[in-house]
């Protein structure tokens, strides 16, 4: 794949600025791009009319009060799937911070308000947020969208790619600069954008610490030099699970030194700033250890506004 410039080193806002607000929604949003990150994340499902909304989820149970406002929504594994809802009926819903499927809060320390009502975005209203901001504030924050599931929703008889692909040409977003950049698991859905060629900025093949059921892509062979061969044929970048980074002598990784030989970017996930990524390394020596030792090019972080100060105190960014 042919280069394409990005910013460096790349402050990801994951699911906006998630940290200090319920994920993905209009205010995370706001406020991930007031703390300058150079990119916005969207993850994408689709509605069973068809539109692209903002969750993280293919289901909604973790993240809105789904199961109070229809309780018999639910399939026979019990879980609320995206695909079973109009968006108006989505729109009916509250979002509030993530749960486990006990319903105990996932961070405990993070926003716990209840007198504000969230709502789950559609892919457009995030967009259109962003661009407004920009163009207020003469800033040029760009979107990250992940595409979720694409086997999933190919199963259930839909086509999240042209979805998300129409929202994109509405909005004039297709261009190839790094303004936009899509993400996946999947290899066959980034093929595809590859292939059809209508999308032109960067795409990224996440990369999993190993391979899923019912999921397409062998992520093991990712994390080797002939593995990265065969992605570097259609994706610019890696995004890959930070203790994929390193092995068991603290030397980089065969997938880190695979992915610099190949030109590949590395967009390394996730940065918490209130839980270990990984096992035994704080928030502050995690920078250390990704931007400095390993220079990755760029990374998410649940907490933008502090890693740009972390960046900044490493003499990275000004």
């Amino acid at each position: 794949m042919g280069a394409i410039k990005m910013p460096y080193p790349a402050i990801i806002a994951h699911r906006g600025a998630c940290g200090y607000l319920p994920e993905h929604t209009l205010p995370a949003v706001k406020l991930a791009h007031a703390f300058d990150a150079h990119y916005i994340e969207q993850d994408v499902v689709l509605t069973s009319d068809d539109v692209p909304i903002v969750l993280h989820d293919v289901t909604l149970e973790l993240t809105t009060n789904v199961a109070t406002l229809f309780p018999k929504r639910h399939r026979g594994d019990g879980l609320f799937y995206a695909i079973d809802f109009t968006l108006e009926e989505i729109k009916a819903l509250n979002a509030h911070e993530r749960t486990d499927s006990l319903g105990n809060t996932v961070f405990p320390g993070r926003y716990s308000g209840t007198g504000v009502e969230f709502k789950v975005p559609t892919l457009a209203e995030e967009i259109e947020t962003v661009d407004r901001l920009n163009q207020a504030s003469g800033k040029r924050a760009g979107v990250y969208i992940e595409l979720k599931r694409p086997e999933f929703h190919e199963q259930e008889g839909v086509d999240i790619y042209q979805a998300v692909l129409d929202v994109l040409t509405t909005f004039d977003r297709l261009g190839e600069n790094a303004d936009t950049v899509i993400q996946c698991f999947d290899p066959e859905t980034l093929k595809r954008f590859a292939h059809e060629g209508i999308f032109k900025g960067p795409l990224v093949q996440l990369v999993h610490t190993e391979s899923i059921a019912n999921w397409r892509g062998n992520f093991e062979a990712m994390h080797t030099l002939s593995g990265l061969k065969e992605v570097a044929k259609y994706a610019h970048g890696i995004g890959p699970d930070v203790n994929l980074l390193e092995n068991k002598s603290g030397s980089p990784s065969e997938m880190v030194v695979a992915a610099k030989k190949l030109g590949l970017f590395l967009h390394p996930y996730t940065l918490r700033a209130d839980s270990e990524s990984i096992p035994g390394v704080n928030f502050e020596d995690l920078h250390e250890k990704l931007f400095k030792k390993l220079k990755v090019d760029g990374a998410f972080t649940d907490f933008a506004d502090q890693t740009r100060e972390l960046l900044i105190h490493m003499g990275k960014i000004s």
